[in-house]
């Protein structure tokens, strides 16, 4: 059963079961209201007749035997000069007294009904009638009889228009979610990056837009999948050709290899070493399984370090490279082998893609919880076209740039797994000709026991 049926199923039930409890609710009140009302008219009459029953009760031996003799000598002047009738019934419902001209029947039908109470105890029934009663009687009935049709009547057309309401707010309330059925179904075939139409600001439409987003990262997850293979394949080629190419030179030439032809080979033995290393430590890192040192350290001291290690590089492409803290507290609870490797990384791209210019690296607090660490370039700058791939594995702005610079397209994605694994962040924002900006913002907080 579909949600629009069950939806419809579920209001139409609610608005049946209301209608009638009304209905019935309605109508014992007005039954009881209107009793009242009759016996109101007659309060006196019935409040004399009654207790000269129970006075002759009393005085019987709580016994109505007799009753008859007793009523005809007792018979009330009042109720003679109003013509009245009454029927008096015992606790077991058989008539023990007959009084005035009107039918047995019709006095039931249209009398007052009055228990006779003797303290908790119900000794009788006393039903009065005269003219006066029975109209009142009759009108009683009569707009009960009324009331009765017309909550029928209206509790049918209640649930009628409720019908025809429920029915259109079912099939509006669930057109978003048959929209996004075919969608859905169409995103479980593999189709990725599919969009579902966003038609309201509601929860349904973030439901949707949700679902886009999800959509986007899954056809992003599928063509970063696609392209694992295809790109390490193309890193492993280069250097496995290489090695082909030599070792076959040199069994073809049949003679005694000196030391120094085989640096090449070792030079590509070690990139291939390399590329292995990072895809395992990426894979471990995205995994949440890579084993972290955490302990203090002194940030400004590690970064003094890895500055210090840049500096010939920096002098010798003429960039002033230089190391800025406004912060005392520069302590973090982190692993300061991979921290180093994540400032390496910036630095090493920062001076390759800055020709004669400056990089900066600035310690500076945010907040009572966080230390920000931001690494800045005057260098060539990144297109804003390129700013939200910079941190996926093997991506590179110029590929014919980044190879002959020996870069493999790991270190940024690398870096962004070591810093999610410090709880921290790390963001990159630049001008195209005017320099980059990464920032890396790290908690303070001590790592709790499990860590």
């Amino acid at each position: 059963m579909n949600v629009r049926r069950k939806l419809f199923i579920t209001m139409i039930t609610f608005i049946v079961g209301m209608g009638i409890i009304f209905a019935v609710v309605t109508q014992f009140l007005m039954r009881d209201v209107l009793q009242v009302m009759v016996e109101a008219s007659r309060q006196d009459e019935i409040g004399e007749v009654s207790q000269s029953l129970k006075q002759y009760y009393e005085m019987n031996g709580d016994a109505w035997t007799g009753i008859e003799a007793y009523w005809t000598a007792h018979l009330p002047k009042m109720l003679e000069e109003k013509g009245a009738s009454v029927i008096l019934m015992s606790p077991d419902s058989h008539p023990v007294l007959t009084s005035g001209d009107t039918p047995f029947k019709k006095v039931q039908t249209f009398g007052i009904r009055s228990n006779l109470m003797l303290g908790e105890r119900r000794i009788g029934t006393l039903i009065y009638h005269d003219e006066g009663a029975e109209f009142m009687s009759k009108l009683r009935i009569g707009v009960l009889s009324s009331t009765r049709f017309l909550l029928m009547i209206g509790t049918f057309v209640f649930v009628l228009v409720s019908l025809f309401l429920i029915y259109w707010l079912a099939r509006r309330l669930t057109a978003p979610l048959r929209v996004l059925i075919p969608v859905l179904d169409r995103l479980g075939k593999g189709e990725y990056g599919i969009q579902a139409p966003v038609t309201s600001q509601d929860e349904y439409g973030k439901v949707a837009e949700a679902f886009n987003a999800m959509s986007g990262q899954l056809q992003q997850a599928e063509s970063l999948r696609r392209n694992m293979a295809a790109d390490v394949a193309h890193e492993l080629r280069t250097p496995l050709t290489i090695i082909s190419g030599k070792l076959e030179l040199l069994q073809q030439e049949a003679r005694p290899i000196p030391p120094e032809e085989l640096l090449p080979l070792q030079d590509e033995l070690i990139r291939l070493t390399r590329l292995v290393d990072e895809l395992h430590q990426l894979s471990l890192a995205e995994a949440k399984k890579l084993p972290l040192e955490r302990k203090p350290v002194d940030m400004l001291s590690l970064l003094e370090r890895v500055v210090d290690h840049f500096a010939p590089d920096a002098q010798r492409k003429d960039v002033k490279l230089s190391l800025h803290s406004t912060s005392e507290n520069t302590v973090l609870w982190v692993d300061a082998h991979r921290m180093t490797q994540v400032f390496y990384n910036l630095l090493t791209n920062a001076i390759r893609y800055t020709e004669s210019g400056e990089v900066e690296v600035l310690i500076e607090r945010q907040g009572d919880q966080h230390l920000r660490v931001s690494v800045r370039d005057t260098g060539m700058g990144i297109d804003a076209a390129h700013l939200p791939f910079l941190f996926e594995r093997f991506y590179r702005m110029d590929e014919a740039r980044a190879r002959n610079s020996g870069g493999m397209g790991l270190g940024l994605a690398i870096a962004k797994q070591l810093i999610l694994a410090h709880e921290g962040t790390i963001e990159v924002s630049s001008r195209l000709g005017e320099g980059s900006v990464f920032t890396v913002t790290l908690p303070f907080n001590k790592p709790t026991a499990s860590e």
